[in-house]
């Protein structure tokens, strides 16, 4: 990325964008007053939303720890990047496998700002940066960029934390990803995250109606449509659960079901 792709990014910093609250609820730099007014009102809607997040976060990586280490993953496809905050996928990874490949795929100018931050992987791996929609999964598939880090005849673990809600039902979520998995090799994996309400209807709800009236298009689902974004593939244990219910580390610290707003699942194509 030159220095005059930054300067042609409109980063509309009056306006509320979604990497950017993110960013700002997990403790991060990069937004902007928008931003933290539109934080500020979702939190005064569901205070447990700073430990939600978070805690997604964490889940992230630990499924990338436990995909590299127990399944021998080496190949990493991430859509919905965000904004970099470490560790990212491709440092939790390549810790453990330094020649892992990871391709990360974003289409937030924001994102695109902070790309560099994504493309310093080991001398041994391989990571890349996309511009592309979750909304066009051929566009990503074909990229040349993610052809010459990954190879789509080896297994891959498909990486969609904290994204699908901001794909409405209209734009067929659920469609997307299998047509994502269906381009993967047999003993790919699909690791997902899904915004949901069933812990606290009102709480959650209340940060979906502030995110949409500023203009920040985010669905809340429950668990039987979580659990459809994994139709067709084998589930690891525990199944679709609560972020900080899947696999725990030992001594981490207690998290109550009330403050989290996400359920998670690791799956397996066979």
């Amino acid at each position: 990325m030159t220095n005059q792709d930054h300067l042609s990014v409109d980063l509309r910093t009056d306006v509320p964008h979604s990497a950017r609250v993110y960013d700002y609820l997990i403790g991060g730099k990069t937004n902007f007053e928008a931003d933290r007014t539109a934080a500020h009102a979702s939190v005064r809607a569901w205070p447990s939303l700073p430990v939600s997040m978070r805690t997604t976060r964490e889940f992230m990586q630990r499924s990338v720890r436990h995909l590299a280490r127990e399944h021998g993953v080496r190949q990493f496809l991430d859509i919905g990047t965000g904004i970099p905050t470490s560790p990212n996928l491709h440092e939790v990874a390549q810790e453990i496998a330094p020649e892992a490949r990871i391709a990360y795929v974003d289409n937030d100018p924001i994102v695109l700002t902070h790309a560099r931050a994504l493309l310093s992987g080991t001398a041994v791996g391989r990571t890349c940066f996309v511009d592309a929609d979750l909304r066009d999964p051929e566009s990503i598939l074909g990229d040349p960029r993610l052809r010459e880090v990954l190879d789509l005849a080896r297994p891959v673990a498909l990486s969609l934390i904290a994204i699908v809600h901001f794909v409405l039902d209209e734009d067929d979520p659920q469609g997307i990803v299998h047509r994502l998995m269906a381009a993967l090799a047999p003993g790919s994996f699909l690791t997902l995250t899904v915004f949901t309400g069933d812990t606290d209807p009102v709480g959650v709800g209340g940060v979906g109606r502030e995110y949409n009236a500023r203009g920040i298009p985010l669905q809340v689902r429950d668990r039987a449509e979580a659990e459809a974004f994994f139709d067709g593939y084998r589930l690891l244990d525990p199944g679709v659960a609560l972020v900080h219910r899947w696999r725990p580390e030992a001594g981490a610290p207690v998290v109550r079901d009330q403050d989290i707003a996400m359920y998670a699942g690791v799956a397996v194509k066979d």
